[in-house]
């Protein structure tokens, strides 16, 4: 399984934003470039969680619109979407049922407890490509990493 690479600074917007947003999910994308089984985020492009009120608190929707604008900005900086984040209000850095339901194969899918407000373990997922679960991708934190 390959490894996702995000800076310190990444990793530190990731939590701030989750804990921003608490207690509901917080979302985004993560712009970079895979390169010999190693994906390097070089941008993340927080997102609104276009989710009704209601449903905040445990699920997130990313709208179409958002998504072509993020495709758009990745395009423009010579990157690809390479992923997604988002928080689990009081709840573990697992995906859930639902994570499962929607998400899409090939992708990162990052994801930040948020527990009574305070950001503790992130985590990384993979779908396999039939679908049937995920499979935990390292994350390595460190320096900024220029895409070769």
């Amino acid at each position: 399984m390959q490894t996702l690479t995000i800076t310190t600074e990444q990793d530190t917007a990731i939590r701030e934003h989750g804990q921003r947003i608490y207690p509901h999910e917080c979302c985004g994308f993560m712009l970079g470039k895979e390169v010999e089984g190693t994906r390097r985020v070089q941008q993340l492009q927080p997102a609104l969680n276009d989710r009704g009120e209601e449903e905040r608190h445990n699920r997130f929707t990313i709208s179409p619109h958002a998504f072509l604008a993020a495709e758009k900005a990745a395009r423009k900086a010579g990157l690809d979407v390479i992923g997604f984040y988002h928080s689990h209000p009081d709840a573990p850095a697992r995906p859930s049922a639902y994570d499962l339901e929607h998400a899409w194969p090939w992708y990162s899918y990052v994801i930040v407890a948020i527990r009574q407000g305070t950001a503790e373990l992130m985590t990384s997922w993979v779908l396999e490509d039939d679908r049937s679960k995920f499979n935990e991708q390292t994350i390595e934190v460190g320096l900024a990493q220029e895409t070769p």
